[in-house]
């Protein structure tokens, strides 16, 4: 019995270390850098938020 909880206790570890590292290397490298080359605007929306005008 002691040996079975032993081996699911580093499968969890592995499983746990694996995840933690693919998070912290997941798409590096891959994203593009934003550039905005127009003035930015709201175009039609409201100037005031929703909330407020329900009232």
């Amino acid at each position: 019995m002691e040996i079975l909880l032993t081996v699911l206790i580093i499968v969890f570890l592995l499983v746990a270390a694996a995840t933690v590292s693919a998070l912290l290397r997941d798409g590096r490298g891959h994203t593009p850098p934003v550039e905005s080359h127009e003035a930015w605007s709201a175009l039609d929306l409201p100037s005031i938020n929703y909330t407020l005008r329900v009232f």
